[in-house]
């Protein structure tokens, strides 16, 4: 069964092999499973873990940390990898370490160890924000990319869903929490030893041939096929592949400020703070530790079908235009909640659940706007010849805002108090929407091809768009 879809930047249309081209996208987008797995059991686990190691809100910050801290190391070093070993290979190595990650976890048997376990675990996680946007951005044909790359992070909420529910089932019992991460990590290497490795990574190592065989599987057309590997070629052979130094030229700086800096806004706006924190935030507001897992797996359910509504918009209004629809709901609801936590927070059970249903609405718009969108921007706008190491910096980017929120999260909770703190949040994210609004341009329905000689002529930023459409 064939799909119709723009292969070719004259506009001729050439069927596409949708089943396997969705296959592909899916099998490799279980990384984000297990980086959603990972990252978002912590935040059950740490009820279990804080009673049985009497760990204090440093702590619980540097456990958490941990992860993060390892995923500045595993997005650096995937970049120039995936450039010289391959994308696919790449996937595979997230699959080992992922494994070996949630084993080690599940062994911990004090806070020293646990501390090491999860920095194996952020190291994969991080190499998995980096390769498995690239590699699917790199198969996909630009009509369904923003829905292939999206399934990463489609993945990634639905991993952090079934870490709540996982942790509401299994109580204080952490190391099944843990261990049960190695499952999706088994069937993502079982299912990589099928697929492809990236055509635009092979044309750009002079494997052409190569290259060609795997479109004509995905595109299901050999002449579409070779349309574009002449249109990848002709992009591939301006450049050998770059260096680090190559990512400061002028004319690629554009893609390193929208790629880095919406990396930087989707942490510092209190994305993941609220993911990891949020079971001890609700016990803090007089929730029970089992209802307040529940009330932020719930929470999450709805992120799940907020990506995946997202996953469809971006292909039909846009990525720059779905964000700006929804970072002021997300602003709104910060506000409200930073109000329902003054004096001595939520006193009613009213109150208590209007902070669940903030909380909510919080996480639906943000995650489901940046979540949708950073990883599709950063694989989407950064020339072939550096893509792998422009992913990184994004990916680097992401994870040492993260890690600044992580470990100053439960802190300011305490010195500025939650009021201020959502409030915090909120101011940047009206910083955050003007970034989005002057700077963040729009990639819908382009090809990798295009996105790059917009960059090269400088028309990438919406405002240079808009001065040469006056003329």
């Amino acid at each position: 069964m064939h799909a119709v879809t723009q292969d070719q930047p004259a506009g001729a249309t050439a069927p596409v092999s949708t089943g396997l081209v969705v296959g592909i996208a899916t099998i490799a987008a279980l990384g984000g499973l297990l980086f959603g797995y990972d990252t978002g059991v912590i935040g059950v686990a740490l009820l279990g873990l804080g009673r049985q190691f009497a760990l204090d809100d440093t702590t619980k910050q540097l456990v958490t940390g941990a992860i993060i801290f390892g995923a500045l190391f595993g997005c650096l070093v995937t970049g120039p990898l995936s450039d010289r070993l391959g994308r696919r290979r790449m996937v595979i190595f997230v699959g080992v370490i992922f494994a070996v990650g949630s084993i080690a976890s599940a062994m911990a048997t004090d806070v020293a160890w646990l501390i090491a376990a999860r920095f194996i675990l952020g190291l994969s996680a991080g190499s998995s924000t980096q390769i498995i946007p690239v590699y699917i951005a790199e198969v996909a044909p630009p009509k369904h990319r923003g829905k292939m790359v999206t399934l990463f992070q489609f993945m990634v909420v639905f991993g952090i869903t079934v870490a709540y529910f996982t942790g509401f089932a299994l109580g204080e019992h952490w190391r099944w929490m843990f261990g049960l991460g190695t499952v999706p990590a088994i069937v993502l290497l079982g299912g990589m030893g099928f697929l492809p490795e990236s055509p635009r990574w092979l044309v750009a190592e002079r494997r052409t041939d190569e290259a060609l065989r795997v479109l004509e599987r995905v595109r299901g057309s050999a002449e579409a096929a070779r349309a574009e590997v002449a249109e990848i070629e002709t992009v591939a052979e301006k450049e050998p592949t770059g260096s680090w130094k190559d990512i400061a030229r002028p004319w690629i700086r554009p893609a390193v400020i929208v790629g880095a800096g919406i990396s930087m806004f989707s942490q510092i706006t209190g994305n993941n703070a609220l993911i990891y924190y949020a079971p001890t935030i609700l016990t803090k507001a007089g929730f029970s530790d089992e209802a307040a897992v529940l009330g932020t797996g719930a929470s999450t359910v709805l992120v799940v079908v907020m990506t995946v509504i997202g996953s469809f918009l971006v292909d039909r209004i846009g990525r720059r235009t779905y964000l700006l629809w929804m970072i002021p709901g997300s602003i709104v609801a910060l506000v409200v909640m930073g109000w329902l936590f003054q004096g001595q927070g939520p006193a009613t059970d009213v109150s208590r659940w209007v902070t669940v249903g903030c909380l909510a609405a919080y996480m639906m718009l943000n995650c489901g706007s940046f979540g949708v969108c950073i990883w599709l921007i950063n694989s989407e706008v950064y020339p072939l010849f550096v893509r792998g190491k422009g992913a990184s910096l994004g990916a680097f980017s992401h994870w040492t805002f993260d890690l600044i929120v992580t470990l100053t999260t439960l802190t300011l909770v305490t010195s500025l108090g939650a009021t201020h703190t959502f409030w915090l949040y909120a101011a940047i994210s009206l910083f955050a929407f003007a970034f989005v609004y002057y700077l963040v341009p729009e990639t819908m329905g382009k090809s990798l091809e295009e996105i790059e000689h917009e960059l090269r002529e400088h028309r990438f930023y919406p405002f240079q768009q808009k001065r040469l459409a006056k003329k």
